[in-house]
């Protein structure tokens, strides 16, 4: 499912950026639901792999860096997709900018969006492929070696 929500958060970015003006607010609201959805089950399987696993007397750091990370995230990302706006839509007073820049600046915005969500799918990806590589110790195995 963290991979699912990671393309669904990819093509609603993408395509987002992609979008004639005149669709307007319908065609925008469809795009960020979208959006929304592939990072609700993003955020929900990412914390259930995160949390899987672990030894109970490191659950509260666990959960803590976890929470720590994804807010350090959601920070950075905000001040940084707000930088590439401003330098995308390049207005040199915000008062008289032009609709266009602001568009330009929107469109751009996404489509970075979109290029930093398929690095984190690519990520995904890997990580997923390796932990499926990696065979867990056989039990059995185990038994009889304590046994012995």
């Amino acid at each position: 499912m963290t991979i699912i929500g990671l393309i669904a958060i990819a093509v609603g970015s993408l395509t987002l950026s992609l979008i004639p003006a005149t669709l307007g607010i319908l065609g925008y609201i469809a795009h960020i639901v979208v959006i929304t959805a592939g990072y609700a089950l993003f955020q929900t399987s990412n914390s259930t792999a995160v949390m899987t696993d672990i030894r109970s007397d490191q659950t509260g750091v666990i959960s803590g860096t976890l929470n720590l990370s994804r807010n350090f995230g959601l920070i950075t990302g905000a001040s940084v997709m707000g930088a590439v706006f401003a330098y995308a839509s390049a207005p040199i007073d915000i008062t008289t900018a032009r609709l266009e820049a602001g568009a330009t600046g929107m469109r751009i915005r996404f489509v970075v969006a979109a290029i930093l969500i398929v690095v984190a799918l690519a990520i995904a990806s890997v990580s997923h492929a390796l932990s499926r590589r990696a065979v867990p110790p056989n039990r059995e195995q185990e038994d009889d070696r304590s046994l012995e």
